[in-house]
């Protein structure tokens, strides 16, 4: 997908008894009967005049939702009790929706200039000019939101927010959670500092008004989030602009997600008599995904109405981990012949790269508050760090392997097979000593991880979803990279540094082929 990932390559240049989640505050629904639910959603949905689903509901309304729902329930009541004709649903559509996109106005980011001092200290010509187009991108992925998305909310799915932003590219016309940590720090990069804290400042936006940040700027994401990297993306911009006033504005919103985490996606483990928290994604919302509809309605189409339910929770909450989809939410208990899909059990795990990055966010937040001057803040964070290490180091280190392990808290066991995750407490610093990092290494050596030229697998099991084999994601690719290199260990410095000329290279190579940048690489052995 062109522009998707660019900014990947663009960084890379330089067991016992569950209890349930503590206290948990659902956030709010979407309840739009257009954009998340209902009739009209389903019926053109599945009427499929779009090849991507995403299509309809990223549209716009012509006039008001009660006009447009009374102009729909007008259509269902001359077809009582089966669907609207296909053309009578078309004309309606066309008539009472706008195209997709027309929410923006046209916005060049003022702080883009053409040489920032990265380029300069690429040696290759070559690389050079690539980033040098590269960096460009930035004027064309860049976003502003009309002021009427802000007055007339309901005749969007889009979420307002008041700055500017980069989007992912192709169909991706709204700002993504995670995948905006590596666009800030790319950002940063480019000397594009007032751009980077405005997008910081629309997540701090949305967790004021919402409580949390949804998985993407739509209101059919209300239900569920991204990988917490907000109080990291504050950390990358103060490590470039050190501004305690923005950070002592901004720290109690930082905070307040950080509980919305614990509030809603914690769960207590009893293992060898002692009791862990940990962090698990658990979306608690039923229904097909808008974005999805008829892919979700297919998968749980011939399924009982509580296993549909059940599997569609399931699917969300895969979608929450932003690796949707992978054998590493499989139960491995479909029946022959049915969709592994049907088998996504994603909140039965309690992953490790979730709780690496919860570890990371408990010690930033520790710091922050320490250089504020309000030490029982940072207290009760270094307190929240040093129990979460111990419970990653009691339930997810695998002592046999070598490494941490995903937990299965259905079958009480960790899952043994290899993903670039399985490293993120490296990348974290959320480990007791250099015998840990050591051993860490090791199993990355042995694993089958190293062994494609193109870049780490996010998986070695090929079942067909994205998030397994043959690919390659530039998150992952990142995450293990930087970990390795910041580790102080010569071996492991190598490694991050072969791992680095290789993912520049086939970047590269793949820009050099098709003008365009891809969210992930297919591998070659």
């Amino acid at each position: 997908m062109q522009g998707a990932a660019w900014w990947g390559a663009l960084c890379v240049l330089t067991c016992g008894a569950l209890r349930g989640d503590l206290a948990a505050e659902l956030p709010p629904p979407c309840d739009s009967q257009i954009y998340c639910t209902g009739e009209l959603l389903r019926q053109v949905q599945q009427a499929k005049f779009f090849d991507d689903d995403k299509h309809f509901v990223d549209m716009g309304l012509r006039e008001s939702p009660e006009n447009v729902l009374a102009a729909f329930q007008a259509l269902v009541s001359g077809s009582p009790g089966v669907n609207v004709p296909r053309d009578q649903l078309n004309e309606f559509v066309n008539r009472s929706f706008n195209p997709p996109g027309q929410e923006f106005e046209r916005w060049d980011p003022p702080d883009w200039h053409e040489n920032p001092r990265i380029l300069s200290r690429i040696s290759d010509s070559e690389l050079r000019g690539w980033a040098a187009e590269l960096h460009s991108l930035w004027k064309s992925l860049g976003r502003k939101i009309k002021k009427e998305v802000e007055t007339q909310p309901d005749h969007h799915s889009q979420i307002y927010v008041p700055n500017a932003f980069i989007v992912p590219g192709g169909r991706f016309r709204e700002f993504y959670y995670w995948d905006s940590y590596w666009v800030i720090n790319g950002l940063l990069l480019s000397e594009m500092s007032n751009t980077a804290r405005g997008m910081i400042e629309n997540f701090l936006y949305m967790v004021e008004r919402i409580g949390f940040i949804p998985n993407g700027g739509r209101v059919y994401y209300l239900r569920r989030s991204q990988p917490p990297f907000l109080t990291l993306m504050m950390d990358s911009y103060l490590t470039n602009h050190n501004n305690l006033t923005f950070l002592r504005e901004s720290v109690p919103l930082l905070e307040k997600e950080y509980d919305f985490w614990m509030r809603n996606r914690s769960v207590t483990v009893t293992l060898g008599g002692s009791n862990h928290t940990l962090n698990r994604y658990h979306v608690q919302a039923g229904g097909p995904r808008p974005e999805s509809y008829t892919d979700d309605y297919q998968l749980a189409e011939n399924l009982t109405e509580d296993s549909r339910q059940s599997l569609y929770t399931e699917l969300q909450t895969a979608a929450e981990s932003g690796w949707d989809f992978s054998s590493r939410w499989f139960a491995g208990t479909a029946h022959s012949g049915a969709d592994p899909l049907q088998d996504t059990k994603s909140s039965s795990v309690i992953p490790v790269d979730l709780n690496a990055i919860l570890c990371r966010v408990e010690g930033t937040l520790a710091k922050f508050y320490q250089e504020l001057g309000v030490p029982e803040k940072a207290q009760r964070f270094r307190s929240a760090r040093s129990l979460r290490l111990q419970a990653v180091q009691s339930l997810l280190w695998d002592e046999q392997l070598g490494v941490w392990l995903d937990y299965n808290m259905d079958t009480q066991r960790r899952n043994p097979q290899f993903y670039p995750t399985n490293l993120a407490p490296l990348w974290a610093e959320c480990f007791p000593d250099a015998g840990y990092l050591d051993r860490a290494v090791s199993y990355l050596e042995t694993s089958g991880g190293l062994s494609y030229k193109n870049g780490i697998p996010t998986s070695l099991t090929n079942s067909g979803q994205q998030w397994d084999f043959p690919n390659a994601w530039p998150p992952l690719q990142h995450m293990v990279m930087e970990g390795l290199a910041k580790s102080g260990s010569l071996r492991a410095q190598e490694i991050a540094f072969s791992l680095a000329q290789n993912w520049v290279r086939t970047n590269h190579a793949a820009y050099r082929k098709y003008k365009a940048m891809f969210e992930k690489v297919l591998l070659c052995s």
